[in-house]
């Protein structure tokens, strides 16, 4: 479905290479550096394209939220009930494991790795895809002198989609973690949740999941490009290995994730309360959120924090490590680089 919707926005739009062409004779020569990687996205191009970073950045989403699946578990559970658990990310799983057992660690796996596969798919495609759309409305000189702009402008949007797409995932899996006998299985919760509460109740997390995700993704995006520009002013990229290049992959995806849990911390602890348990009768969903938020106050927004460093800076590292090799793999190398 996700690819399909990507099919249907690319297939008549221009490529990146279509865009580069239209401005590169308006590149100054003595820069050198007009799109990194044209040469290889003009083999392919379009919806093609486009899927192909789609389904590289499904795979990356979902294989490393399915990793660090045990880690939500606890960061969760600290979250939704601080007065049962430690604040400490390892005397939490002690006891977790000590009254549930280990098999509590793999709780909402499956609404994971749906959720996040969708969610990955629109974020990495929609990021490269708008990036692209951006370069052929400004013109490439224009859109490297806002590059910042155009970095926060294509992440924010291809969040949003992909939020949409995630949001009732989502739902379930907390549903899951916070009430262990709510469902027998994803299937089943996905079933009950809908049935007992609507498209309501799917997406009774929207808000603070885009709150949450837009900024994170916004702060991750940024603070990658950043860092891979400054890494290769020392490296020089053309002559740099494979083994290298996923390594600067992993060390810039490493400070952008760091970087982005701080920014989101907040709106996650608010989005682990509001699927917890259903809203009092009759409260609006702009109440609900005014009241979780006043209840927790500015200390109780960043509880568990210690658990989602290790999990968000972890992840996001891994992912675009995978993402830049797993693209390759696919035939899909660099896009519009604003260098």
């Amino acid at each position: 479905m996700v690819l399909n919707s990507f099919h249907l926005i690319a297939e008549h739009a221009p490529s990146p290479g279509e865009a580069i062409r239209a401005t590169r004779d308006r590149i100054v020569a003595a820069k050198g550096n007009p799109l990194v990687g044209a040469e290889a996205t003009e083999k392919i191009a379009g919806a093609s394209l486009y899927a192909r970073y789609a389904l590289a950045g499904s795979f990356c989403c979902a294989f490393t939220h399915a990793v660090l699946t045990p880690v939500d578990v606890v960061k969760t559970r600290i979250q939704l009930e601080p007065t049962r658990y430690s604040s400490s990310l390892f005397r939490s799983a002690r006891q977790i494991a000590s009254h549930e057992g280990l098999g509590a660690f793999s709780t909402g796996l499956g609404p994971t790795v749906v959720g996040y596969g969708l969610q990955g798919a629109c974020k990495f495609g929609g990021y490269e895809f708008f990036k692209a759309r951006a370069v052929e409305h400004l013109g490439y000189e224009n859109a490297v002198h806002n590059r910042s702009a155009v970095y926060l402008a294509s992440a924010a949007t291809a969040e949003f989609f992909g939020d949409i797409a995630l949001c009732p995932f989502e739902s379930v899996r907390i549903r899951l973690v916070s009430q262990p006998t709510y469902a027998d299985g994803f299937a089943n919760a996905l079933i009950k949740l809908g049935r007992e509460e609507g498209l309501a109740g799917l997406y009774s997390g929207l808000g603070p999941i885009l709150l949450k995700q837009i900024p994170y993704t916004m702060a991750t995006f940024l603070v990658y490009e950043k860092a891979i520009q400054t890494a290769y002013t020392y490296v020089d990229k053309a002559k740099i290995s494979t083994a290298g290049a996923t390594g600067i992959n992993l060390a810039a995806g490493l400070v952008a994730g760091v970087a982005a849990a701080v920014v989101s911390q907040p709106a996650d602890t608010i989005l682990s309360k509001v699927n917890k348990d259903k809203g009092l009768a009759g409260e609006s969903v702009t109440r609900r959120l005014v009241r979780i938020a006043t209840g927790l106050g500015w200390r109780g927004a960043f509880t568990g924090m210690q658990a989602r460093l290790v999990m968000v800076g972890g992840m996001t590292a891994v992912q675009f490590g995978i993402y830049g090799d797993t693209k390759k793999l696919f035939g899909a190398v660099d896009g519009v680089e604003l260098r």
